[in-house]
């Protein structure tokens, strides 16, 4: 916390802090301890995402592609190679993984994405552009996702791309609304050679499949991020309203000043009970594809709502940019569009309510 000022101004997170993660082992956390991670259980790596969701998304966004998405496609699919390559780098914090997926004409719609990899001899041959790619300035590896075959999901294969590949160049740093110190670009690929091997388990038209599983995973340490994004708004809300002295005594005993606070913590509360159920289940081995699109859901959109209401308890002081629940309102307002749109958790719900 005493950092988001300097990440705000920066745009980037302290060396120092980086390091530190590293030693913690937090680069590690969801990867197996057979590969020099930290093997958290879900309810576990939920646990963290609420602490590490209590300040700025920066610094969990630093180590959230090695966990999640930069990780997870190797873990779920990965030949054992991959693994012993790959992993124990990514769980000491000595390589940074990105998943490589969104296109400029392929977001929420991922099975139309344009990026081709053709075969030729010994390797294949990539060409497209990927954007918005969370980690990509720092990226050692990328999860990328091209398509080998025809049309729709089952053409889509995963490859792991290091980031030195010739072929492969990087944008401009992305202007963001909020989030700063997460950096994001584009990654373009101009006739990109990478080996056959580099195909995540070996298996071509697999990679839909494999970005839909570490997908459903994210969902959920996203909700668990959004609570404690949510929980640091509440705790700031009601620390100002404490000290904010008008109409002769603290907005804290105005009635509607409390209504909003109180609105604000039974919400955050919601959430974070969803958020340790699903993942107590996922632990159990259940299927939580629904849940976890539901926490998506609830949570993203819940936390916009405690934002604005602390924003609304500090008046104009929340609108200034020495506030914290000014970068705060702009960070999470992301929450609701990355890892699937709260519009598509609601389609992924409803066919999961109404499928059988």
């Amino acid at each position: 916390m005493p950092a988001e000022a300097e990440v705000e101004a920066s745009n980037a997170v302290p060396p120092a802090i980086i390091q530190e993660m590293r030693e913690l082992g937090l680069f590690g956390l969801s990867i197996p301890e057979e590969y020099g991670g930290l093997g958290l259980t879900m309810e576990e790596e939920v646990a963290l995402a609420f602490e590490l969701g209590y300040t700025s998304a920066a610094f969990r966004s630093v180590i959230g592609t090695n966990n999640g998405i930069g990780s997870q496609g190797i873990i779920v699919d990965g030949t054992e190679a991959q693994k012993e390559y790959w992993l124990p780098r990514l769980a000491s914090g000595e390589a940074i993984g990105s998943f490589a997926l969104t296109e400029p004409d392929a977001g929420s719609d991922a099975g139309a994405l344009k990026t081709t990899a053709v075969r030729d001899g010994d390797r294949y041959v990539l060409n497209g552009t990927k954007r918005y790619i969370t980690n990509a300035p720092l990226a050692d590896v990328f999860t990328l996702m091209a398509r080998t075959g025809g049309p729709g999901p089952g053409g889509i294969t995963a490859f792991l791309v290091p980031s030195d590949s010739p072929g492969l160049s990087l944008g401009a740093v992305d202007g963001k609304m909020g989030q700063r110190g997460t950096r994001t670009c584009d990654v373009i690929l101009d006739d990109c050679r990478v080996p056959a091997d580099a195909i995540i388990g070996g298996v071509e038209g697999r990679g839909f499949k494999t970005a839909m599983k570490v997908l459903n995973r994210g969902r959920l340490n996203i909700s668990g991020v959004c609570v404690g994004a949510a929980e640091r708004l509440c705790d700031e809300a009601v620390g100002f309203a404490k000290t904010r002295i008008q109409f002769g005594k603290p907005i804290a005993e105005h009635q509607l000043v409390q209504a909003m606070l109180a609105d604000s913590f039974t919400e955050a509360f919601a959430g974070r009970c969803m958020v340790v159920e699903t993942a107590k289940r996922y632990d159990c081995g259940e299927r939580i594809i629904k849940e976890a699109a539901a926490s998506k859901l609830y949570c993203s959109e819940m936390v916009g709502r405690v934002a604005d209401r602390a924003v609304q308890v500090h008046g104009g002081a929340g609108y200034m940019q020495a506030s914290p629940v000014e970068h705060f309102y702009r960070d999470v307002r992301l929450f609701r569009l990355y890892e699937g749109t709260s519009q598509i958790q609601q389609i992924i719900i409803g066919r999961e309510m109404t499928a059988g």
